[in-house]
């Protein structure tokens, strides 16, 4: 895929909407915002409806066309790339032979088969994972076979790409009070995956947005990584501490001290009913990855893949 070549490639994160409980005020003002962005990337990360009713998807779909629809006709630009990835609330809750003979039957419907899409360009690579369970009503897991594809893949980028890797449960989350909502193997995910060289791993699933600096967090980590969780976009399931709220990702130049740097900056939008708009509320600018290792990391696995076998005797 090709970026449009005035501006950076600009990731669109919507997460939690929860169609079925949505705002319809705040629908038009996210589509309006997307309207401007133009993103090149939308990506739903989970929650997409309340009770995953066939309305609901439905709805769900009829918001992302328009949203990219919108941000394709105010550029004249192609409309940008459409990933989704299901939620619990998207899977059948009350209909249970449903739930365990073909949980996915409404989100594909709505949004094609794939479970986990993926996207690149050439300044951004983009996995999705898919970590709700028929047998789990609310928690995640990641399986070790997803961890290790997901590494794989991280292994396969370009050097200076930003690789970000997004799901609905979080992998991290900022206080001790929703550890319970943490995916199962996230600790195993985050090792893996930083020393496959992820820059930032997106979620949702609280309602709650943070940018949490994991390589400060977690003890001997291989490299900076970031979890980026995103509130919930339009509905009206908000906390007291934080209401709607969708996030915007762009790689963008290392400069000063940063030189030599990939570096990617994340701005939260929020909802404000005074001005019925989404406005920027915060933008975090986050060091990552230096290109130097990028390119060190790629000549050791070329220099891998070239040696020749050993013979055992």
């Amino acid at each position: 895929m090709t970026r449009r070549p005035d501006r950076p490639t600009r990731l669109l994160h919507v997460s939690d909407p929860h169609f079925g409980r949505e705002r319809p005020e705040v629908v038009e003002g996210l589509l309006r915002l997307a309207h401007t962005l133009a993103p090149d990337v939308l990506l739903l990360s989970g929650d997409l409806t309340q009770r995953a009713r066939r309305a609901q998807f439905a709805a769900a779909r009829r918001f992302a066309d328009a949203a990219l629809a919108r941000s394709s006709g105010a550029t004249g630009q192609p409309a940008g790339a459409l990933l989704a990835v299901p939620g619990n609330h998207d899977v059948p809750l009350f209909n249970l032979p449903a739930r365990v003979a073909w949980p996915y039957t409404g989100f594909r419907a709505a949004f094609g088969p794939m479970l986990e899409p993926q996207w690149h360009d050439d300044e951004l690579q983009l996995t999705t994972l898919n970590t709700t369970r028929r047998w789990r009503h609310i928690d995640g897991e990641l399986s070790p076979q997803q961890i290790d594809a997901v590494a794989s893949r991280l292994r396969s980028a370009a050097p200076g790409q930003l690789r970000v890797v997004a799901c609905h449960h979080p992998l991290a989350v900022p206080r001790g009070g929703e550890s319970k909502n943490l995916v199962k193997n996230h600790e195993r995910a985050l090792r893996c995956w930083a020393e496959a060289g992820a820059d930032v791993v997106l979620g949702g699933h609280i309602h709650l947005p943070c940018v949490l600096p994991m390589h400060e967090l977690m003890p001997g980590l291989a490299r900076p990584l970031w979890v980026v969780l995103a509130g919930t976009a339009v509905s009206t399931r908000t906390r007291h501490e934080a209401g709607n709220s969708v996030n915007v990702l762009s790689r963008v130049p290392a400069e000063g001290l940063l030189a030599g740097r990939r570096r990617c900056r994340v701005e939260r939008w929020d909802w404000r009913a005074a001005t019925r708009a989404f406005e920027p509320a915060v933008v975090h600018e986050l060091a990552c990855q230096p290109v130097a290792a990028d390119a060190a990391d790629a000549a050791d696995a070329a220099n891998s893949s070239a040696a020749p076998a050993r013979r055992s005797n």
